[in-house]
């Protein structure tokens, strides 16, 4: 559930808090056409932590990451991470849904704490959709601000950074180093 991950912290929230999905709910929605959805849970090193802040110029809170899969028999349909953070001084909770190869899917808010005049708007949001880890993904270059509301595209915009770290550091070391069962045998 949502709370779970905003954790008691954040309850009870102002008014105008505003929960759109629940975890379960936005991962279906994530990975229509899945058979299933695995988790993966990681706790990360220091250098693959210090990797990851580098590489998104964003400052890690936790050094455990869950990654969510999406599966279609052993077709892998993308990744899927749930990223809270404070935006102001109040909790926004995302996803962020990567293809197989890196690249951002979608984004979908999955709750917002802060004023909703403050919460980015889908259009606003779909501006990530296609970009990689060789985009640079810069507030005010070629990721567009929200007049009023620079605290939240900062946030988003790091996030995304982030999550795009994660997969490079994470998921594109796994598959550069494959486990001896996945090698094809020698000669």
């Amino acid at each position: 559930m949502l709370a779970l991950w905003l954790g008691p912290a954040l309850s009870p929230g102002p008014a105008t808090a505003k929960v759109f999905h629940s975890q379960e709910s936005a991962l279906a929605l994530a990975f229509p056409d899945a058979d299933r959805i695995t988790s993966q849970t990681r706790i990360l090193t220091a250098a693959q932590s210090e990797a990851i802040q580098k590489l998104s110029r964003a400052r890690l809170d936790t050094e455990i990451v869950r990654i969510h899969s999406g599966w279609r028999g052993e077709e892998l349909l993308g990744y899927a991470y749930i990223d809270v953070h404070t935006v102001r001084t109040q909790a926004e909770a995302f996803m962020v849904v990567l293809t197989p190869d890196g690249a951002v899917r979608s984004l979908r808010v999955l709750a917002f704490y802060e004023p909703l005049d403050y919460l980015p708007t889908e259009r606003w949001v779909r501006q990530f959709e296609g970009k990689s880890a060789a985009d640079s993904l810069r507030l005010g270059g070629d990721v567009h601000g929200i007049v009023g509301a620079t605290l939240s595209a900062r946030a988003v915009t790091e996030s995304v950074r982030r999550v795009l770290a994660f997969y490079r550091v994470l998921l594109r070391e796994r598959d550069a180093h494959p486990a001896p069962s996945d090698r094809a045998p020698s000669d």
